[in-house]
């Protein structure tokens, strides 16, 4: 058997300040924006789908409770650059938007150019360049 498609829920606690920060950062709507607590954005070229829904929303879904990111780390999205300076650049937005650049740009332990940065409810994405090498 084999799904058609597959996509991320996320939980988080003010759905207007997540469309803001997504929305800044360059990202395309899902198209859901009438759908109450709920706010879907595509990401990348393949259009992988996050659904961020208001964490009690969520928790009823799932019949239990949603991680706690400011406890710890519930998952960490990749997301491919094509270049070190697309890295500086993603850097750059962040931190001059309502996210947090956790780490970088720098080189990792693998030797790729990488920045962590997580949204304002504490999701963490990774921004790595596994073309150039420095």
């Amino acid at each position: 058997m084999q799904t058609s498609m597959i996509w991320g829920n996320l939980a988080v606690e003010d759905l207007k300040r997540t469309k803001f920060f997504y929305e800044q950062l360059g990202f395309k709507s899902n198209g859901y924006d009438e759908v109450e607590n709920l706010a879907s954005f595509k990401f990348g070229d393949n259009q992988f789908v996050i659904n961020f829904f208001k964490s009690d929303r969520l928790a009823s879904s799932m019949n239990g409770n949603v991680s706690s990111t400011r406890d710890g780390n519930e998952v960490i999205f990749s997301m491919a650059a094509k270049s070190n300076e697309e890295v500086d650049q993603w850097a750059e937005l962040v931190k001059s938007s309502i996210g947090t650049l956790n780490m970088g740009p720098k080189i990792d332990e693998n030797g790729f150019y990488v920045c962590v940065f997580s949204d304002p409810d504490g999701h963490k994405f990774n921004i790595v360049c596994m073309d150039e090498r420095m």
